[in-house]
């Protein structure tokens, strides 16, 4: 049997979606992945064949840097960043008024190029990831049955009536104006149409006979994974989705670092603070200088990877303080006793499942969702990384710090359901449900 993954060129995508891949691996099948040359060695590190399949113009090994990237999207990436700064909602328009070129991009040619890798490699089944609409619309219009795998908070897939990119959920800490909501709104409505007939008028191309979506960004493949825990989802929500899976975690094998593990067995028993604000987010210097000072007032050891950052932005970097662009995060957090980060989806999966507390400074697209979830059951608390000062992130830390009671017994029973695997178990059980799902492309 032979599962293909497609995935776009960015780490942290297709991270979570070769560990799901691990399951097939361990039964003895043959695993391929479909992605660009810039993920090609996490590829080789997994043991996996790979096909070249480019999904869009950018790309992240790990780190992005805008002047790594291609004519445009350096700009865009650097727009990005710049409109972080700003705030909440004007990242959140920038990111709107990106989506077709950012989610849909070439589609016609990309989608027969999937089609021709369909071809060749001839699968049985095949997972993708929900945000590569080139590629799910070469799935869908060849009639290849195929899992749909959500990787951000599940308001990705929106429901009843939401708006894709217009959240529905904030942080208690986040009061944003109720007007520049409203047009957020209106924005994201008329982003939405303009996408969903790109998305209709490549389906004719594709396949004149399909008939048109109403709403691109609510369309899903024939089995749905959701790389969440369903523990922190509201359940009046979940009722709403279509039939689905919770995978709760993918937590990847990390090769051993020698010199994080010697880091590790030195320090002393203090509690360890992570800090990681991802691959892209840890552009924000000026949000990571707040933590350090925070933390360094505080009776801790810490770990910070500062990504683009230059370490010499933190300010005094105590002797005993671990401080690289990229660290080890599943090891770090399974030492850990508390993590800052961005909120984006591996870092809250890999920290419910090592059972760390986060304190969470969300800038963008699902990080507001995901944060205000942790913050209702309490395991975590946000705040608002652009107004955020030192000593209200140092009183938040403090208070993760101390966790205890029924939320620490919650977080703690939520990281038992994840362990071991939990993830490539639940997404191998739910293709097994549906045999033969990949069909020869037309």
């Amino acid at each position: 049997m032979t599962l293909l993954i497609i995935s776009p060129d960015y780490a942290s995508h297709l991270f979570p979606l070769a560990t799901l891949g691990t399951a097939w691996q361990a039964a003895g099948e043959r695993v391929v992945v479909a992605s660009g040359p810039a993920t090609a060695q996490i590829v080789a590190d997994f043991g996996f064949e790979r096909v070249n399949l480019q999904l869009g113009r950018g790309s992240n090994p790990g780190t992005i840097r805008a002047e790594d990237q291609p004519t445009g999207e350096d700009d865009a990436l650097r727009g990005f960043f710049d409109a972080t700064r700003v705030g909440l909602v004007e990242t959140l328009r920038f990111q709107a008024e990106a989506r077709s070129s950012d989610l849909l991009w070439n589609p016609v040619v990309v989608a027969r190029e999937v089609q021709r890798i369909i071809a060749e490699v001839k699968p049985d089944q095949v997972i993708v990831d929900h945000l590569a609409f080139s590629a799910r619309l070469a799935l869908i219009s060849a009639g290849v049955r195929h899992a749909d795998v959500v990787l951000g908070h599940p308001t990705a897939l929106p429901v009843g009536d939401e708006v894709y990119g217009s959240p529905v959920q904030w942080p208690v800490a986040f009061t944003p104006d109720a007007d520049e909501l409203t047009q957020l709104r209106l924005l994201c409505e008329r982003v939405r149409d303009d996408f969903t007939l790109q998305w209709n008028d490549a389906l004719l191309q594709l396949d004149p006979a399909a008939p048109p979506s109403g709403d691109a960004f609510t369309e899903t493949g024939d089995v749905l994974l959701l790389n969440y825990p369903a523990e922190l989802h509201d359940p009046a929500r979940t009722a709403l989705l279509p039939e689905h899976a919770f995978l709760g975690s993918a937590v990847r094998t990390e090769a051993d670092d020698p010199a994080v593990i010697r880091w590790l067995a030195e320090v002393d028993d203090r509690p360890l603070v992570y800090v990681s604000f991802g691959s892209f987010l840890s552009v924000r210097g000026d949000v990571l200088a707040r933590v350090a000072q925070a933390l360094r007032g505080l009776d801790v050891n810490v770990a910070i990877a500062v990504g683009s950052t230059e370490a010499s932005e933190l300010g005094p970097i105590p002797e005993s303080w671990l401080v690289r662009s990229f660290l080890p995060q599943v090891a770090l957090l399974g030492r850990s006793a508390l993590a800052v980060t961005h909120g984006g989806n591996n870092s809250v999966t890999e920290a419910m499942t090592a059972g760390v507390p986060l304190l969470v400074l969300p800038f963008s697209t699902d990080q507001f969702a995901g944060a205000a979830a942790l913050d209702d059951c309490g395991f975590g608390l946000s705040l608002d990384p652009n107004t955020a000062t030192p000593d209200e992130l140092r009183q938040a830390a403090a208070a993760l710090l101390e966790l205890g009671g029924e939320p620490r017994a919650r977080l703690t029973a939520l990281s038992a359901s994840l362990a071991n695997d939990a993830g490539p178990r639940r997404a191998y059980a739910a293709l097994q449900e549906l045999p033969n799902t990949a069909r020869p492309a037309a």
